[in-house]
């Protein structure tokens, strides 16, 4: 069987970082979020925190001298330059996720995953939504922030978020036909959710083993 390669989009305050650590725990996946920025950094000598700024977010990031800590290797001959581009990153970061998910079962959070490894067997895509305001009183909750505060937070970062997807993938961010299967975290709570998309996943699995033999 192919090795498990999950990945998962998310609206904010869905739980879906949540969701997807419980579902990597209980299907025994390697869990990438922030670490895929770490590996992604440690590929080409960089400090990790140049990632994080441009993490889902697209434009061109400019970068200071004092933050390489190594060459850039092959990438586009720009080595010891005071900008790179967003493009220039991505790719850097495509081939963290590639190299990650040659070998093992992962899980994926966000960082346009699923289009990247869009022709490995064994990938299957999900995406996590809530009711607006269960993600509403989340966000204000972890930021402790009002609600109008929060609600402003959501639109912002969801609007690079799907800027960022659609730039990258040509696909619509958060739209049902851009992922395998969506479901609302609202419904079931964070937990069942997960359980609901492990069964999923199984069952799809093992589906396609049968239908794999009977030909």
């Amino acid at each position: 069987m192919n090795n498990l390669i999950i990945s998962i989009g998310r609206q904010l305050g869905s739980g879906g970082c949540e969701i997807a650590r419980k579902l990597a725990n209980d299907m025994n996946c390697h869990f990438y979020d922030r670490e895929l920025i770490n590996l992604a950094a440690e590929r080409c000598g960089f400090n990790p925190k140049i990632f994080e700024k441009q993490d889902e977010n697209y434009g061109t990031l400019k970068t200071l001298f004092g933050a390489f800590s190594g060459r850039l290797g092959r990438m586009s001959g720009a080595f010891y330059s005071n900008t790179m581009s967003q493009e220039e990153l991505f790719q850097i970061q495509s081939e963290a996720i590639f190299k990650a998910a040659k070998t093992e079962d992962c899980v994926f959070v966000g960082r346009c995953a699923d289009y990247i490894l869009r022709n490995k067997p064994g990938l299957f895509s999900v995406f996590i939504t809530a009711n607006d305001d269960d993600r509403t009183a989340e966000v204000a909750r972890r930021r402790g922030c009002t609600t109008d505060e929060a609600r402003r937070f959501i639109e912002r970062k969801e609007a690079e978020r799907a800027a960022y997807y659609n730039y990258y993938t040509s696909k619509k961010w958060g739209a049902a036909e851009s992922y395998d299967f969506c479901i609302n975290s609202s419904l079931l709570g964070w937990e069942r959710t997960a359980e609901v998309i492990e069964q999923v996943i199984r069952t799809t699995r093992e589906e396609g083993l049968r239908v794999k033999s009977e030909k």
